[in-house]
């Protein structure tokens, strides 16, 4: 994971990238608390709308796989299949701690 080359792609030095990086993490964690909720009270809506930000943010910021797990988690929350959705709230857990910690080195 690049950071460097990361915010390059949009026109950003490392250190701008890094700030909307940290923003990304805090919003992101908030996001899957919230769809874990949504997940426990079976909640489509919800978890549509949680996994929807996280798509799209992560997205945003190059973070390809994050977004192509939420995708899934989206459409299959769109489509009353929660129970499917649920595994993929541990891998967008560990792919946001990754993300974390490569901040934490940067």
């Amino acid at each position: 994971m690049n950071f460097e080359e990361l915010g390059s792609n949009l026109g950003l030095e490392k250190d701008e990238f890094i700030e909307l990086v940290e923003l990304f993490v805090t919003t992101t964690s908030e996001d899957i608390n919230k769809l874990q909720v949504a997940y426990e009270n079976k909640d489509d809506n919800s978890a549509a709308r949680a996994v929807h930000s996280i798509k799209g943010s992560s997205g945003n910021l190059g973070f390809i796989e994050l977004s192509d797990i939420a995708k899934k988690a989206e459409e299959l929350a769109g489509n009353n299949k929660l129970n499917e959705a649920v595994a993929t709230l541990e891998i967008m857990k560990t792919k946001l701690n990754e993300i974390s910690e490569h901040l934490k080195k940067s």
